[in-house]
């Protein structure tokens, strides 16, 4: 149990600034801490809520509503909710009706660049994240509150630095209120106090946070522009625009031929077969041979033991769900109990291999290990793709396996109840197009290209954080 400290009890004037919540949580949480050191700070304090300026004041949430989905460009947005405000690769992002989201009840949910978005429901209630440029046009739920601010009295990027930092985490949070179901007020954001450090500084952060934002949608670019190249130049581009919900229903087909190795129908659903006759109709190798000589299994079982968070005898233990963000938060883990086998080799793809088959679900999805997520630990929730072969490298396999096609191909390839996983025979005959060599290179020069400029933008977010730490404790 964590109680208050015998020499600083929680005050009546606390409740006050509080809204009379009784709720022991923000007493405990170090935000009023934090307020007395930025109130000891000599230069000028202002409510956030007096940066801000557009609807509701710059600071809101939004309605609930109804939820229409679709896949046609056209007819579409890409729809952002408080889990997907967080991932590193917008690609795979629900698409919420034009109709529906341009309707007066949801018209100023609409995105734009300089936003910071909070989420303010739910498990991630109170993470933080910044709009980029490539984000421009997108739309969000309700779970996620906008900060809007006013740019002709504070930089957009320096209000997001103070919030993401370790100042503003403990402020953002220390206004979470609930028991099962956690939520944050756009009142208790409006109060938190945002110190104000003069141009050069403020500037200085701004900067480096954009120049973040902008690296991390080239990062984006690079990617599309990847997968892109390998469909086109293999003449399967018609596989980029899948369609996959507009097929119809897998209802009432045969199946011929069928082996020891799988009964299940899921296996052998249409829409998936005619993916696979699509490639076959290329030349193209099996992903078994790729990694003959490499890696295709899932990781190993191990330990846990609690390591010092950011110490040099410990690693940054990643699950599936944060793999997908754009910095993950894992748990930190000894590496003195902790085998060898956990981390992965540079180039090596991760597959989310363990969870159900909502649409939304990243069971199915692929990540890229490389530059600095080489460092880091993963679960055995992961199916590892290293190449045996210095021809197929992994950014070109990761080019393939991050499209919508081999997206469903795995999914194609479950097995068990409600828990899916997996099945390595079926996932071994996967088709990888061969392409010419320097076809393979130019792609998979592309997606190194694109991580070099991610590992960039955290580098630069991360330089943000640590002037604006040094400008309030300096």
């Amino acid at each position: 149990m964590k109680i208050a400290e015998r020499g600083n009890p929680a005050r009546r004037g606390w409740f006050d600034k509080q809204g009379l919540k009784l709720v022991a949580k923000p007493y405990l949480s170090g935000a009023f801490i934090t307020q007395r050191l930025l109130e000891r700070l000599p230069v000028e304090k202002v409510p956030l809520k007096d940066l801000t300026a557009g609807y509701a004041g710059g600071i809101f949430d939004g309605p609930q509503s109804r939820r229409v989905y679709l896949t046609d460009p056209e007819h579409s947005v890409p729809f952002v909710g408080s889990k997907d405000m967080l991932v590193a690769d917008l690609g795979a992002l629900p698409r919420l009706s034009k109709a529906e989201a341009e309707s007066p009840g949801l018209r100023y949910m609409e995105l734009k660049a300089g936003m910071t978005l909070i989420s303010r429901s739910g498990f991630n209630a109170g993470r933080r994240s910044y709009t980029r440029p490539d984000m421009d046009g997108f739309w969000s739920s309700e779970h996620v509150m906008k900060v809007v601010p006013d740019q002709s009295k504070i930089q957009p990027g320096y209000l997001y630095a103070f919030l993401a930092s370790r100042f503003g985490e403990v402020l953002v949070r220390g206004g979470i209120y609930g028991s099962a179901v956690k939520h944050i007020s756009p009142d208790h954001v409006g109060e938190i106090p945002v110190p104000r450090f003069g141009d050069a500084v403020e500037n200085e952060i701004h900067e480096l946070v954009e120049d973040a934002a902008e690296l991390r949608a080239e990062f984006q670019a690079g990617l599309e522009a990847a997968t892109r190249d390998l469909f086109r130049t293999a003449e399967i581009e018609d596989l980029l625009d899948l369609r996959w919900h507009e097929q119809g229903r897998d209802l009432g087909f045969a199946q011929r031929r069928v082996t020891a190795t799988s009964l299940r129908a899921l296996n052998f659903q249409p829409r998936a077969r005619r993916i696979l006759e699509r490639l076959g109709e290329r030349e193209c190798v099996s992903l078994g041979e790729v990694c003959e000589r490499g890696q295709l299994s899932r990781g190993m079982r191990f330990q846990r033991v609690d390591g010092e968070p950011g110490n040099t005898c410990s690693y940054r233990l990643v699950g599936q769900r944060q793999a997908f963000w754009l910095r993950p938060e894992g748990r930190w883990i000894s590496k003195a109990f902790t085998p060898d086998e956990v981390r992965a080799a540079d180039e090596t793809l991760l597959v989310a291999a363990r969870g159900t088959l909502g649409e939304n679900e990243v069971y199915g999805r692929s990540i890229l290990v490389t530059g600095e997520w080489a460092n880091l630990a993963y679960s055995e929730d992961f199916l590892r793709i290293r190449s045996g072969t210095s021809e197929y490298s992994g950014a070109y396999l990761y080019a393939l396996f991050r499209s919508e096609a081999l997206f469903r191909l795995l999914r194609a390839c479950s097995t068990g109840g409600k828990q899916q996983d997996i099945h390595l025979d079926l996932c071994r005959e996967i088709p990888v197009p061969v392409l010419t060599q320097p076809d393979r290179d130019r792609i998979a020069a592309t997606v190194r290209a694109a991580y070099k400029k991610r590992d960039e933008a955290d580098r630069r977010e991360d330089l943000a954080l640590a002037r604006l730490e040094a400008a309030v404790t300096g």
